[in-house]
């Protein structure tokens, strides 16, 4: 990637690196996102339990995902982590890392079509992109959410239109899901009629509801933020309840 961060990084940061060198007790590893900043990995700090030889789990060139343990700035030591980051972390951090460079590719597509390069446009649009939003990535999806959002960085007009235009179809907005259990009880003869009727009549949009074991029902709600699927959860819940209730059943929710 093009942009890099000056300085260190912060202890207990997650970061990308590429594998450098391997030595018989400790590997060294390039920090991708920063500028000229290697870290050592001590063998102890590969995976857990013992290691025969280290290049069974790390390869020159190969990106890892660690984690910062400490840093010595005196020394300018960066000491770091490999076990101590679990699959979730990992998968996350490099997904983070793709969308950020997905967003870079879309950032020097829209500088040629202005004629710039792509160090002109960083200095244009990027840098004030990562400034204003922590990230190239973040910023779009915000402009995705809102367009007039982008109005506040006070762009050129062609600059700002050809950015909306260029992200509409290529970046996705967030979206967050949340959960619940539902619980409907009802003892008239079409009980599970009346149950299947209410649950199809509430199931639209973001709304998803599934069978899990009687008499329990999952709930869950896509949004593009947390306030909002707490909304649209919560009045769904409290209209599936009223209704059991209307019909002469019980109904109990969960948050999961």
């Amino acid at each position: 990637m093009f942009y890099k961060k000056s300085g260190m990084p912060e202890q207990g940061e997650i970061v990308v690196c590429t594998v450098t060198k391997i030595l018989y007790h400790s590997v060294f590893a390039k920090l991708d996102n920063y500028k000229h900043r290697e870290g050592m990995i001590h063998i102890s700090e590969i995976s857990p339990g013992r290691i025969r030889n280290i290049r069974d789990y790390v390869k020159e060139g190969k990106k890892i995902v660690c984690k910062v343990l400490n840093i010595k700035h005196d020394k300018n030591q960066i000491d770091l982590s490999i076990r101590r980051i679990n699959t979730m972390q990992r998968i996350r951090k490099l997904n983070e890392q793709k969308q950020e460079q997905k967003a870079e590719k879309l950032l020097e597509y829209i500088g040629k079509q202005l004629k710039k390069d792509l160090k002109t446009i960083y200095d244009e649009v990027g840098f004030k992109l990562i400034e204003t939003y922590g990230g190239i990535y973040d910023a779009f999806q915000r402009f995705v959410l809102d367009e007039e959002s982008i109005k506040e960085l006070k762009f050129e007009k062609e600059t700002e239109k050809l950015i909306l235009e260029i992200i509409k179809d290529k970046i996705k907005a967030p979206e967050v899901e949340i959960k619940g259990i539902l619980k409907l009880i009802s003892e008239k003869p079409n009980g599970i009629e009346i149950i299947k009727e209410i649950l199809i009549d509430a199931q639209k949009g973001e709304i998803k509801i599934n069978y899990v074991s009687s008499p329990k029902y999952s709930i869950s709600v896509k949004a593009s933020d947390y306030k909002t699927a707490e909304g649209i959860l919560k009045n769904a819940q409290e209209e599936i309840i009223e209704k059991i209730e209307k019909a002469e059943g019980h109904g109990e929710f969960e948050r999961k």
